[in-house]
């Protein structure tokens, strides 16, 4: 008998798990509240309870070849970096061409998932859910929840003295649905992450004046890299992986330094973090700058305290004549469904083995599938992540002891702590996070054994963009286009962009770049051995 699987959510994450559970023989069944596929990329006109939401103006900041589903590339026309409704239509065909929706109950709600009494045994879970007022229980024998991290806005109040007598009106990005209600006002964005960027960018179009608040600073990013190309499939190999985490730190967090101001000087327009040389997540907006340098957008420390109408900074200036306040100011992780006991949070930190599975459960019938922020793009992630989950569910893999887990949870937080900060615990390197995932089901490339057998191959695997197809190309779930979609992937990239006749698309060279970078640490060190 096939074991059944309860999967929370229909979004990218969803459909990777569902997709995993049919690829194991497994029998799922994916509840999603609402009426379509798709999760945060499923735009609504307005914030809808226990959903994600975005806004109009979204557009991705990974690139469609480092995004995809490792077996379903995006169509060569498409462009590189998507509006929201483009990806939307990409992940509608994945589900139509996988044939998943016949395993979704759209419009369902699932108000309570508990151990079944004889989970110690069993390792079952009951599940209840509604749709048109009719509640429905069911026993699973695994659950996927697969529901996001943006569906629960953190607005800290508490954190800004005097919010309660402004006068103005204050939301939170969640709520934001385009410029238009802002024209010709003055608007204070508090938060510097991609949200805030994004609606800060737009704002200055038709508002007044722009005001960016922030504490901490952040390294800002275009999409557009050397050459012309997409930042990660430059940036994103395993080569510059295997620097990055082998290199002394100091030198390391030199050319992060440097890489990152190449583009502009971060301190001219205060926004360099407080610690330059920390490895803070970046900030993807193409447009941020300039609007710095038009006037348009300024950026000014934390807010010390709002009175009736202005916000008094941390250092002491003041922002008069407040119309509106936008708090970007992320999101909190809720899962009212599930008994707090389950998924363990001390001090805002998910205790997840790998991201994954709640570590002192009797079974391992459990798997949050698309929490963790791998610095890559969320759906690859989540397909490998659900590739795991489901061969630990079969029994195909096993999870260690709860104690190696404990103790591998806290080695890998402290580590978190040091790179990402306190905020930024969900944070993890991402080719290094997929080959981990990768060695547990045998679909990390074996790089040595391509190298006698495909070197042509294992060199674009190993200096190339690590793409999605790299952890279809070998073990179980191997996809047979996914060497020809390795030595396409440059061709698709620069289709879309190709559409008048020109000289031969010139393609990057990231290990030449690295050693040009390089060279000024080892000409340093070299100068300093001569003297000793």
């Amino acid at each position: 008998m096939r074991k059944k699987v309860a999967i929370i959510g229909a979004g990218v994450s969803g459909l990777a798990s569902i997709r995993c559970c049919l690829e194991e023989g497994l029998e799922p069944t994916c509840f999603e509240r609402s009426n379509d596929v798709g999760g945060l990329w499923k735009f609504s006109d307005h914030a809808e309870e226990g959903r994600a939401s975005i806004y109009p103006s979204v557009f991705t900041n990974s690139s469609k070849e480092m995004m995809c589903f490792p077996d379903f590339p995006y169509p060569d026309d498409y462009p590189n970096f998507m509006h929201h409704s483009k990806l939307q239509e990409y992940i509608e065909a994945f589900a139509q061409k996988k044939n998943l929706l016949r395993y979704i109950r759209f419009e369902t709600l699932v108000s309570s998932i508990k151990k079944c009494p004889s989970f110690r045994v069993t390792g079952q879970w009951e599940v209840v859910s509604e749709k048109n007022g009719k509640q429905e229980s069911a026993t699973f024998d695994a659950v996927m929840i697969c529901s996001g991290h943006h569906v629960y806005p953190n607005l800290p109040s508490d954190s800004f003295p005097g919010l309660d007598k402004f006068q103005g009106h204050y939301l939170h990005s969640r709520d934001y649905k385009g410029p238009e209600a802002f024209k010709g006002k003055r608007v204070l964005v508090i938060g510097l992450g991609n949200s805030a960027c994004d609606i800060a960018v737009e704002l200055s179009h038709l508002a007044t004046q722009v005001i960016i608040s922030t504490r901490s600073g952040s390294w800002v990013m275009s999409r557009l890299w050397d050459d012309g190309c997409p930042w990660d499939m430059v940036c994103v190999t395993r080569f510059a992986s295997l620097l990055w985490n082998v290199l002394p730190s100091f030198v390391s967090d030199w050319l992060y330094v440097k890489k990152m101001n190449t583009w502009f000087k971060h301190e001219n327009y205060g926004l360099m973090p407080l610690n330059g040389t920390l490895r803070n997540e970046p900030v993807f907006n193409d447009e941020l700058p300039s609007r710095i340098l038009c006037g348009t957008v300024s950026i000014k420390p934390g807010v010390k305290e709002f009175t009736e109408t202005s916000a008094v900074f941390e250092d002491g200036t003041v922002f008069e004549a407040i119309d509106f306040v936008v708090f970007a100011t992320g999101y909190n992780y809720a899962y009212p469904y599930l008994d707090d006991s389950i998924i363990q949070n001390r001090n805002k930190e998910l205790y997840l083995f790998k991201g994954i599975f709640p570590p002192l459960m009797e079974k391992p019938t459990l798997a949050v599938i698309g929490l963790v922020q791998s610095l890559g793009a969320a759906i690859p992630t989540a397909d490998q992540q659900a590739r795991w989950a489901v061969k630990v569910f079969t029994n195909s893999c096993t999870l260690p002891t709860p104690k190696e887990m404990m103790d591998d949870i806290d080695k890998k937080m402290d580590k978190k702590l040091k790179w990402f900060g306190q905020s930024q615990t969900l944070q993890t390197d991402y080719v290094t996070y997929m080959d981990e995932l990768g060695s547990f089901i045998g679909a990390k490339p074996n790089i040595p054994w391509l190298l006698l057998t495909d070197p042509q191959l294992a060199l674009e695997v190993y200096f190339g963009p690590c793409s999605p197809y790299q952890f279809r190309l070998m073990g179980p779930g191997k996809w047979d286009g996914a060497r020809k979609a390795i030595m396409t992937q440059w061709d698709r990239t620069v289709k879309p962009m190709r559409t008048r006749a020109v000289s031969e698309a010139h393609r990057p060279q990231p290990f030449y770049d690295l050693l040009k970078m390089l060279l000024f640490p080892l000409l340093l060190l070299s100068v300093l051995l001569m003297f000793y």
